[in-house]
């Protein structure tokens, strides 16, 4: 098991991060390391909690504080800090982004979840070619890593993330500087060729890379070159769906999906 684990180097650049292992009051943690490991071995292999083996700790221990860190959003700072790390040392392109969606397959289990005593809805669940599933669109940047994600019901179409997609993912200046967002030129198929998705990314000064269908005006600046790197955001979704417990949902909040693919994110970042 100690490919699914995080080597020295990835410990070293993510234990800063982390809250304190041994807070002022109170009993001292389980190790921030066995614990996410733990958290990391159930990502992987997508097994149930129930099965986590007992080097990672209690189950109990391993399943709370992922929980709770999702809960108060040190999984979503963590990111980020990763990514403003980046940005410092140049490590983000910012000339080109790519976005695109995947179907995730939601298992039996994720069906059910329930808030106040009654089913809860908005849990990006539906109805889709592949059955009961989730729909997870990603933004990536110019060398393939991961920006921003978020969640639909499998049925949704793909230009209706698309806001969320380009609303969301500021990467923070270390120092002084104003946070970044927009890409010089955005990638993407054929599914976000709408002449509203067009004119909202000129507005904001973004140049789309996005083929026309059929039926619609051929765009003369179109960057076919360009276009071709829209692979990297393929390849990034299969690394995310290595993580057998991002490629089959079971997950009933969509909130906890979230955090899990934001846990893969984290560590193709490192």
């Amino acid at each position: 098991m100690v490919h699914l684990e995080l080597t020295d180097a990835q410990w070293q650049r993510l234990e800063p991060l982390l809250p304190p292992e041994k807070p002022r009051t109170g009993r001292p943690s389980h190790s921030h390391r066995r614990v996410l490991n733990g958290i990391l071995w159930i990502n992987r292999t997508g097994t149930p909690w129930k099965d986590l083996p007992e080097c990672y700790g209690p189950v109990g221990t391993v399943s709370s504080r992922f929980y709770r860190w999702r809960k108060v959003g040190v999984w979503q700072r963590i990111l980020e800090a990763l990514q403003a790390r980046a940005d410092r040392k140049g490590r983000v392109d910012w000339s080109l982004h790519f976005i695109d969606s995947t179907v995730v397959h939601a298992h039996q289990h994720a069906a059910g979840a329930r808030k106040a005593g009654r089913q809860c809805d908005g849990e990006a669940l539906g109805r889709s070619r592949g059955g009961f599933s989730t729909k997870l669109h990603v933004r990536a940047e110019g060398l393939g890593k991961p920006v921003t994600f978020t969640l639909t019901g499998g049925e949704v179409h793909d230009s209706m993330a698309f806001p969320a997609l380009m609303g969301t993912g500021w990467i923070r200046r270390v120092g002084r500087g104003r946070p970044r967002l927009k890409p010089d030129r955005l990638a993407a198929d054929k599914a976000y060729s709408s002449g509203v998705i067009r004119r909202a990314l000129r507005r904001r000064g973004i140049q789309p890379v996005i083929p026309t269908k059929s039926n619609e005006r051929p765009e003369p600046t179109f960057d076919r070159t360009a276009y071709r790197e829209r692979n990297r955001v393929e390849r990034l979704i299969g690394r995310l769906k290595q993580f057998r417990r991002i490629a089959t949902r079971d997950e009933k909040h969509a909130a906890n999906y979230l955090a899990m693919i934001t846990v893969a994110a984290i560590l193709l970042w490192l």
